[in-house]
């Protein structure tokens, strides 16, 4: 039978163990050792049962128990000190604190969105690398002082859970989450009520959500929920599961996140007196409507009153809010392909913002332009949450140097006329979060060498200088270490193994193999992450004998760990993983590749520490940044990686090695043409190579003291020189330092005066955008006596330009000069402004002039162009408006030569 109604029976806590519930309930306790092994004390069994989740164990351990630790007199004191350093913890000043009054003004808060959080395994809100990234975020973000709100949405399923059919067909299930069971409390009114948001939808209907905070140390994280009563079923399953669902549940999953997600702020800050936050983050476009709804709350603020005509039919009041929300607002990206950002029909869109669906002064056309695909190729039927979130935002970023730039090509045709180069993305490389990724071996270790508050401090703030010393660390002990965290997940892997052959139908009689499964002497590799196919899972099966013969070589022999999961409805990537369940059942290989199903933080804290090298090859340029190889780095595991993401940044030829790629220019390629096959071979035949002849001749390579004395050098050379770069903290400080004070400072700028500041903005670009038809540059004139030039010589520029009805003021005339190619195309350029000399001629054109110094040999070649110039913009291709000489015999060539 089945239950009419579920529900949570809660333990009652002895008065002097109350302070448990205050430590299970903020999240900390996921990154703290110290706390973890308080809660593992009250009852190791449970603790372990209840997958280390100290809600559940509250909830499961026994009466008696709880009782004899009451009476308990040590551990009441290490509860009281535990309890204690929680709270200096959260009230004490940290790195954000101290940066506060020098001179740099930061934000009063920032709101950071994100569709997924990893925070921890205890709360399954995650499917992959995203979602792990904003986990890390948000605690870097809380050891640095940050005061940030993190944003998401409460999914009853979660992301699935993964297991394996007889035949290695991978299997999904979705667990009930019960969020009394959960490190969650819901955010309720002054009267005790829940706080509810709601959202208008087409039809009359309403879609209404309660909102549960989990507390991540010092930064509280707002998850949305429509499983409520309120709500008819359909509007219920909104926040069913993660990534599920069609088009248009998507879509109603975004708009809660960006627009209820809004609301659920101002609720919070009401309720708490929170400081408003002054810069919204958007991690990815899947919350990009949140600027719609902050354009419709300055709307009806009136703090946008002007006759100025706004763009796409927008009114004066949208134009002046949507520049006062772009000033605040970042948008990262974190996708480096097209097929990897939401689109909708331009009409369900339309359909979810007009009518009685309508958000009030908003009107649907100007939504609807956001998220237009204007630029050539693009589709005029589809709405890209993408193009939304980099219109909607002042400052945009990719997720790694390589990545900025991938995204700068991308995006292009949202500047048209500018080159890649200018596209205003730019990058802050992503980081993880030490405290929750190192081993506690690792951690015990360093701080033996420089000192526990030392080591504390060089896994929160990132500086370099806080991790020298570490190169003391002796051979054996590294050794030693490295060989210890080798058998802790060869232990994890068996039984993991043990466990998924017995979902697969095997009777225990059947599996006696597995207890000699993998070897704690042999070199680890590791591979584990969502399996699409650009990600290439089954690039090592290319040649299967070559691959066996790596795995039983006599004397170096290698063994593999692999993970992953394939998206639900992508057939393509489950057949990956069969492919590779196939092989690693072999009888003849099976104790050296293992597949362990059901990827999670849990299973990774255990992997990344454990293996020796950590494999990566994507197709490249198609890795975004990659953060498990950075979680392996700080474990003093050796990357082994295609220079994509944040390895192409960071390898330096002593941390780990770089799997050639088959074409010169990395280019993008579709993962299933033939081009993509005949290059999987060349690369799977040069990762085969660099396994046996360098990675496994070094490991093996042993002085007259059994040490391999080069690989131990390695692994030093990475923990101190990949360790302060790989950082989460490092990450947060660059947002903070080059992203988040200008957003706070341009946000405040625009906002003074009831708005002034963005109502004198919208009404420049508006005049802007009318005039810019006429600007023109006319004629360019060159004091050239020769067609060779002597380095160091300068040119004399003369310019004409008609400026139509602006005036100089509003804009930037620029030479762009540089080496040049066969096409006459300009590289590595250069800018030089040229200045205005004596007002408009009788023709209305104004004369610039400049000088133009030759600093370099060789073909060389320069061009002028004409800018819109203010200075609230965040950079000078950001309203997309550009002039250029138009092609006549009038103008000098402007080449040479």
């Amino acid at each position: 039978m089945k239950a009419i109604r579920r529900f949570t029976v809660r333990t009652v806590l002895p008065e002097q163990l109350q302070p448990l519930h205050e430590l299970a309930l903020n999240l900390r306790w996921s990154w703290h050792p110290e706390t973890r092994d308080l809660f593992r004390s009250v009852d190791p069994e449970v603790w372990a049962a209840t997958g280390e989740d100290p809600v559940r164990l509250l909830g499961e351990v026994p009466a008696a128990r709880l009782a004899a630790l009451a009476a308990d007199r040590r551990f009441l004191r290490r509860l009281g000190d535990l309890a204690d350093d929680l709270r200096d913890y959260l009230a004490g000043p940290r790195w954000y604190q101290a940066q506060e009054g020098g001179g740099t003004p930061l934000p009063a808060a920032v709101a950071y969105f994100s569709p997924e959080y990893g925070i921890a395994a205890a709360l399954p809100q995650y499917s992959g690398g995203l979602g792990i990234l904003a986990g890390d975020h948000l605690k870097a973000a809380s050891d640095l002082g940050v005061p940030i709100i993190g944003v998401g949405l409460f999914y009853r399923h979660g992301y699935f859970r993964q297991s394996l059919d007889r035949d290695g067909w991978q299997q999904e299930r979705y667990p009930l989450l019960d969020p009394d069971e959960l490190a969650v409390s819901l955010l309720r009114e002054a009267d005790g009520t829940p706080c509810r948001v709601d959202l208008a939808l087409p039809g009359g209907r309403t879609l209404a959500a309660h909102i549960w905070k989990a507390q991540v140390g010092r930064v509280p994280l707002l998850l949305l929920d429509s499983d409520t009563e309120e709500n008819s079923p359909a509007e219920r399953d909104v926040t069913d599961r993660l990534y599920g669902g069609g088009s248009e549940h998507r879509l109603l999953q975004e708009m809660l996140l960006g627009i209820g997600g809004v609301r659920a702020v101002r609720a919070y800050c009401r309720l708490t007196g929170h400081p408003a936050p002054e810069v919204f983050h958007t991690n990815e476009g899947h919350a990009g409507f949140l600027g719609v709804e902050r354009i419709r709350e300055l709307v009806a603020a009136g703090t946008a009153e002007t006759d100025t005509a706004g763009a796409d039919g927008a009114g004066p009041d949208f134009a002046a809010a949507l520049e006062s929300v772009r000033a605040g607002t970042l948008f990262t990206t974190h996708t480096p392909v097209p097929a990897g950002i939401d689109r909708f029909d331009r009409e369900l869109v339309a359909r979810h913002f007009s009518g009685d669906a309508a958000l009030p002064g908003v009107p649907v056309e100007p939504v609807l332009a956001l998220g237009a695909e204007t630029w050539p190729g693009g589709d005029p039927k589809l709405f890209n949450m993408a193009a939304m979130g980099l219109r909607l935002a002042q400052r945009a970023n990719g997720v790694s140097t390589l990545h900025g730039e991938v995204s700068r090509a991308m995006f292009n045709g949202l500047w048209p006329g500018f080159d890649p180069a200018e596209v205003p993305i730019t990058s802050v490389t992503n980081g993880v979060h030490a405290a929750t990724w190192i081993d506690p071996a690792v951690v015990r270790l360093g701080a033996a060498e420089i000192g526990a508050d030392r080591a504390e401090d060089a896994m929160t703030n990132g500086d370099a200088k806080r991790w020298t010393g570490l190169e003391r660390i002796g051979n054996t002990e590294i050794w030693d270490l490295r060989r210890s965290l080798r058998a802790q997940l060869v232990d994890e892997a068996r039984r993991r193994l043990r466990t998924s052959w017995r979902q697969r139908g095997a009777g225990e009689a059947e599996l006696g193999w597995v207890s000699s499964v993998l070897d704690p002497d042999v070199l680890t590799i590791g591979f584990a992450r969502r399996v699409p196919s650009y990600k290439r899972l089954t690039l090592m099966l290319r040649d299967q004998a070559r691959l066996r013969s790596l795995l039983l070589h006599p004397t170096r022999p290698v063994q593999i760990v692999v993970a992953g999961k394939a998206h639900p409805a992508d057939d393509g990537g489950k057949r990956l993983i069969q492919q590779m369940v196939a092989f690693a059942d072999d009888p003849a290989v099976r104790h050296r590749i293992v597949f362990l199903p059901d990827y999670d933080m849990a299973m990774a804290q255990h992997l990344y520490p454990g293996c020796d090298v950590w494999l990566n090859n994507p197709l490249r340029p198609l890795e975004a940044c990659g953060t498990s190889g950075m979680k392996a780095a700080l474990n003093g595991c050796l990357n082994l990686s295609v220079l994509d993401g944040w390895w192409d940044e960071w390898y330096d030829g002593q941390n780990g090695w770089a799997i050639p790629t088959a074409d010169d220019a990395g280019g993008v390629l579709d993962p299933e043409s033939s081009e993509a096959e005949r290059r999987d071979d060349i690369e799977a035949a040069a990762l085969y190579d660099l396994i046996e002849e360098q990675v496994a001749a070094r490991f093996y390579d042993r002085g007259a003291d059994g040490l391999p004395h080069r690989w131990i050098a390695m692994v030093r050379h990475t923990l101190v020189t990949l360790g302060p770069k790989v950082l989460a903290g490092r990450m947060v400080r660059e947002y903070v330092e080059r992203l988040y004070a200008p957003a706070a400072l341009a946000q405040r700028e625009l906002a003074a005066g009831s708005g002034e500041g963005a109502r004198e903005l919208a009404a420049w670009k508006a005049k802007v955008r009318e005039a810019w038809p006429a600007v023109r540059v006319e004629h360019v004139e060159a004091d050239c006596p020769a067609e060779a030039q002597e380095l160091g010589s300068s040119l004399a520029l003369r310019v004409q330009v008609a400026l139509g009805a602006l005036s100089p003021g509003d804009v930037e005339v620029q030479v762009v000069s540089g080496r040049v190619d066969e096409t006459d195309g300009i590289s590595d350029a250069g800018l030089l402004a040229l200045k205005p000399v004596g007002g408009p001629d009788l023709d209305g054109r104004t004369r610039y002039e400049g000088s133009l110094e030759l600093s370099r040999t060789g073909p060389f070649g320069y061009t002028v162009r004409v800018l819109p110039s203010h200075p609230r913009l965040a950079s000078p291709a950001e309203p997309g408006l550009v002039a250029l000489p138009a092609e006549s015999a009038g103008m000098d060539a402007g080449l040479l030569r």
